[in-house]
């Protein structure tokens, strides 16, 4: 699973590269290599060879890598373009002075699940034979107005937190939801995502196939438990205001826990979501993983799937625009003039907003355009990027910290709630000897109206960096205790919306579509554009890593007959 703090994978997408003022450049490109981020993978930069493939893929974020490494998997043609130097897009890697750093995704889970209910993404590296060495943990703090505390996942831990921190009607109303939502989990994770496609053949694939299970799961649960069921793709707040759960602390953190998962609180995230992650974090065993090579080993597994079944990755290759013919996507035109042929479908990993821009005007209809520019938001990222001296910092500290600085403005509110992960705690490898890497981020609540227009290398631009910032170094010293020295970090980088927009190439920044549960839904795979199809974030089932890798697994499943996906599936043991 993943999440917004996230890659449950709690997950965000997050950046590229920053100004360093520690490193006293005016400005920071990662200069070209032939090796990923970690040295291990061979990477090509520029776009060679057969100026064709049966399906040319735009963007190599992880619902991309999905979609190009699984189509590869299943004997198709296929090539991944990407515009930067590195792979991986918003949950790429890269390293500065021996520090390697998270972009986006920290906090997962379910990586080294397998079968019907793992992550999505666990799924698609197991359809690849790709593992996934992680660390495993049960914990992290929290910095809240109540005070601050261990939190533990698991069945018993966290009521003990409970009855600390909130008194005995926190704890009453904890075990009352735990008691009414962990029946549902079953038919919530009854159908794996690696089973969809969007197409009739789903009927064989996904219904027929789970059919069984899905019934059973249902009589299970009784008459009233089925009912509950039927509110699985309704908000979450609809089940918690049915229990009449009033507890302040309760609410506070089911919001909390929602932002963290979706980025949004428990009355925009679909129940089934929220349900699937409470039956991960509170079920007898729970862990956390965190990939011992840091986030750029996810990247690097599925490019490794990709290359090992035949598919190509080209890297320093910038889609101009998409190529119609005859009203269908026939191909991509790159950067520097070269045409790229697709002989069946054009994917775009890219945002809704974005892919538009790759199209000639009038290529889609007004309608469509429309719905598209009137999507809303979500806002942008804050990011700190630390690499320090682990001296006089404490021997037990946590890999994640959550701080929490008022509940009455909302955990979505700008400047309120900043995430820390500092990987190196249980990856030391991630950074030199002796030290520590450290990623903090305000997700996406950082409005993009405060940076819009402003010049990169104005003072008035450096002067709001500083200002924003703050919240972030404030909640770094209060994580890290006062051995940590802000002028000691011998890499800080701030990174802003203008970074998102810049170096991931989001249109405005953005962290996704604001779609909430029961007022919208994510759009699907198809566009009104013969063989062009869409893939990441701005499509079903969502925001996040689980999400983005299902919906790179629904495209890829969509372009192979029933047969050969079924054939996965069969292989995989779903």
């Amino acid at each position: 699973m993943a999440a917004n703090f996230c890659g449950s994978t709690l997950q965000s997408p997050f950046l590229c590269n920053f100004r360093r003022p520690t490193i006293r450049s005016s400005s920071f490109i990662r200069s070209s290599s032939s090796t990923s981020s970690n040295g291990n993978l061979p990477i090509k930069e520029s776009f060679s060879g057969e100026p064709e493939a049966d399906v040319v893929v735009i963007g190599s974020g992880i619902g991309g890598l999905c979609c190009g490494a699984l189509l590869a998997r299943y004997d198709q043609d296929v090539v991944v373009l990407e515009s930067h130097d590195h792979p991986g897009g918003a949950a790429h890697s890269f390293e500065i002075k021996g520090y390697k750093f998270d972009s986006g995704p920290s906090l997962f889970s379910g990586l080294q699940s397998r079968g019907p209910q793992a992550n999505p993404l666990a799924q698609v590296l197991d359809a690849l034979g790709e593992s996934l060495p992680c660390n495993k943990y049960d914990s992290w703090m929290v910095y809240l107005p109540e005070g601050d505390f261990l939190s533990r996942i698991g069945p018993t831990d966290f009521f003990k937190d409970l009855e600390k921190y909130a008194g005995p009607s926190a704890v009453q109303e904890w075990e009352k939801l735990l008691g009414a939502i962990l029946p549902l989990s079953t038919a919530a994770m009854a159908l794996p995502p690696l089973s969809i496609r969007r197409d009739l053949g789903v009927l064989s694939t996904a219904a027929a196939r789970y059919a069984p299970s899905l019934i059973k799961s249902f009589i299970k649960m009784g008459p009233k438990g089925a009912l509950g069921a039927t509110k699985l793709l309704r908000p979450f707040s609809e089940i918690v205001d049915s229990l009449e759960l009033k507890d302040p602390f309760i609410r506070n953190w089911i919001d909390l826990l929602a932002f963290l998962l979706a980025g949004v609180k428990s009355d925009g995230i679909l129940s089934a979501e929220m349900i699937y992650m409470f039956a991960e974090w509170y079920k007898p065993g729970c862990t956390l993983e965190y990939p011992i090579d840091g986030t750029g080993a996810v990247v690097e597994a599925l490019v490794r799937g990709l290359e090992k079944f035949g598919g190509r990755l080209s890297l320093k290759s910038h889609v101009e625009n998409i190529v119609i013919e005859d009203g269908k996507a026939v191909g991509v035109k790159l950067k520097n003039g070269q045409f790229i042929r697709a002989r069946k479908a054009v994917v775009s990993n890219a945002s809704m907003w974005d892919t538009l821009k790759l199209l000639p005007p009038g290529a889609l209809p007004d309608s469509y355009v429309k719905g598209v520019n009137t999507t809303p938001q979500c806002e942008s990222f804050m990011h700190l990027h630390l690499g320090f001296d682990a001296e006089g910092i404490a021997d037990d500290l946590e890999i994640h910290h959550i701080v929490v600085n008022d509940w009455d403005r909302g955990v979505d509110a700008d400047q309120n709630v900043v995430l820390i992960s500092v990987p190196s705690v249980l990856s030391p490898n991630l950074a030199p000897p002796g030290k520590h890497v450290l990623h903090a981020y305000c997700p996406g609540t950082e409005p993009f109206s405060l940076w819009e227009g402003l010049d990169r290398r104005s003072a008035e631009y450096k002067n709001l960096k500083s200002q924003r910032s703050e919240v972030m170094w404030r909640a770094v010293e209060r994580a890290l205790g006062p051995g940590f020295k802000r002028e000691k970090c011998e890499v800080s980088l701030v990174g802003t919306p203008l970074t998102h927009q810049r170096f991931l190439r989001r249109n405005r920044g953005t962290y996704g579509p604001a779609i909430e549960a029961g007022k919208g839904t994510f759009p699907g795979h198809s566009t009104p554009i013969p063989q062009l199809l869409c893939c990441g974030d701005s499509t079903f089932p969502g925001i996040g890593v689980p999400a983005v890798a299902a919906s790179g697994a629904i495209v890829a499943n969509s372009l192979v007959p029933v047969s050969k996906h079924s054939q996965l599936l069969d292989a995989i043991g779903l």
